[in-house]
C-alpha cells in the first residue's frame, strides 16, 4: 500500500462563522476521489464553528484559582479547562489530564491558545466532533 501526503495550500486564516467547506474545496487537489481521506485539524473546525473564548471574559473560580496556583496557569485558562470537563482525572507538571463530555481524555480538555486569532483567545474542541466531520463530509 502506498500513502501519499499532499498538505493543502492557501487555506486562510480561519475565523468564526467562515465557510470551511467552501475553502477547503478551494484547497483540494482536482483529482480527489473515492477513498481518499481528508485529513482536518479539530482547531481549523472549532474556529469556523465559533468555539472560541476569550480570556479576558471569563471569571474564574475557587477551583480554577487553587488548581492555577498549584500548576502555574492562568486561572482563566483553567476555567474553560474546567467548563469543558466532566472530570479532572490527573494534573501534573503544568497539565490537566480531563475527560471532556465527548467522553475524550485529553490535555487540558482540548483546550488550546497556539494558533488562536488573536491574543487571548483560545479554542476549544468542536461541540459535535462527529456532526462537525459529517457536516464537512457532506458539503464536500
Amino acid at each position: 500500500m502506498v500513502v501519499t501526503l499532499t498538505p493543502l495550500p492557501n487555506i486562510p486564516m480561519v475565523r468564526p462563522g467562515d465557510d470551511l467547506v467552501a475553502f477547503l474545496a478551494e484547497a483540494a487537489p482536482s483529482d480527489l476521489a473515492d477513498g481518499d481521506v481528508l485529513v482536518v485539524a479539530h482547531k481549523v473546525v472549532s474556529k469556523a464553528e465559533g468555539r472560541v473564548r476569550l480570556l479576558e471574559e471569563i471569571e474564574a473560580g475557587e477551583r480554577a484559582r487553587a488548581l492555577a496556583a498549584e500548576h502555574g496557569k492562568d486561572p482563566r485558562l483553567v476555567q474553560a479547562v474546567l467548563d469543558e470537563s466532566v472530570e479532572v482525572l490527573r494534573a501534573r507538571d503544568g497539565v490537566l489530564v480531563c475527560e471532556t463530555r465527548h467522553g475524550f481524555v485529553c490535555a487540558n480538555a482540548g483546550v488550546d491558545q497556539s494558533n488562536a486569532s488573536q491574543p487571548g483567545e483560545i479554542v476549544l474542541l468542536p461541540e459535535d466532533p462527529d456532526g462537525s466531520a459529517r457536516r464537512l463530509r457532506d458539503g464536500l
